[in-house]
């Protein structure tokens, strides 16, 4: 059996909002083992949901670029806040999206191109940059859509500078219909989508694992209100319902109306563009996800330099 450190203890706290001792008992039922202990504690109700650890602390800039039927976000990250705000940083991050645009989303295969007027591949281009600026930094990740007729919007949450800031979104809307007026839907979406973050498209693209993880939590806290097989059976179809409502795009209600699914939304959009719509992709980029940055104790740092 692992042993339960405090260390441990504390991660499943923090990742939860659960108390101490709900947390050690978790991990005691299932060896120590942190995201079964997670679904543990969904099962009891003593946890609303895996939350993460610590907080998104990774800096730099997101920045999306479009033009007509594509449209690329990418991220590349830095030490601190203050680089986001310089100008050969944003004027680096804008050439690597408009570069993406261009080459696609290989980010091994745009390290290599050649960065845009500079004569030099964009990993030597930013190794410059690094030592220009004195700080590390990194491209992270890029993703471009794209579609045969119709466009791709982008929209960039709390700019900046144009096209640039800490969330970016792209939508993607097929049809033959007027383009301008789908810019507008598309825009109106990429703001729902930066305010609601959907993990999926729809219901069919939602992660086998992911699915199969939240049945098997709902299926035992449904069981554990003593209700029959039967009950229990419509008792999760009820719940998975609601849970493609909070992740999938188009199962939410649109932020902007709070009334109409974006699956309705993009259906009625039809007559008013002159043609029929169908949302084929998005892409969510918030700066940092996912990355957990160091914590740092100060006043250990300082007692171990004095008793260095």
């Amino acid at each position: 059996m692992a042993e339960i450190t405090a260390a441990l203890v504390k991660e499943l706290r923090e990742k939860t909002g659960a108390g101490m001792m709900d947390c050690k008992k978790a991990l005691a039922e299932v060896a120590g083992d942190i995201e079964a202990a997670i679904d543990w504690l969904r099962t009891k109700g003593l946890a609303a949901a895996a939350k993460k650890a610590g907080r998104v602390a990774a800096e730099g800039l997101v920045a999306v670029a479009a033009s007509g039927t594509k449209g690329v976000a990418v991220e590349v990250n830095a030490e601190t806040d203050f680089v986001a705000r310089n100008d050969q940083f944003q004027g680096f991050v804008s050439g690597f999206a408009q570069l993406a645009l261009a080459k696609g989303d290989d980010v091994e295969a745009l390290k290599a191109a050649e960065f845009p007027g500079a004569g030099k591949s964009t990993q030597e281009q930013l190794t410059a940059l690094i030592a220009t600026i004195g700080e590390n930094m990194n491209i992270r990740r890029a993703k471009r859509l794209e579609v045969s007729a119709g466009v791709v919007a982008s929209y960039v949450h709390s700019a900046i500078a144009p096209g640039l800031g800490k969330i970016g979104v792209l939508v993607a809307l097929e049809s033959t219909g007027d383009v301008a007026k789908l810019e507008a839907l598309g825009k109106q979406i990429a703001m729902h989508v930066a305010a609601a973050n959907p993990l999926f498209l729809d219901s069919s693209s939602v992660d086998a694992s992911a699915l199969e993880r939240e049945k098997a939590v709902l299926t035992e806290q449904a069981l554990a209100s003593g209700k029959p097989a039967a009950v229990v059976e419509k008792m999760v179809e009820g719940r998975i319902r609601k849970y493609y409502e909070e992740v999938c795009l188009l199962d939410q209600v649109f932020v902007i109306d709070q009334e109409n699914k974006i699956s309705k939304v993009v259906e009625n959009a039809a007559k008013d563009v002159g043609a029929p719509v169908k949302l084929t992709g998005f892409a969510r980029f918030a700066l940092g996800e996912g990355i957990e940055k160091e914590e740092k104790d100060f006043a250990a740092e300082v007692a171990a330099q004095l008793g260095g």
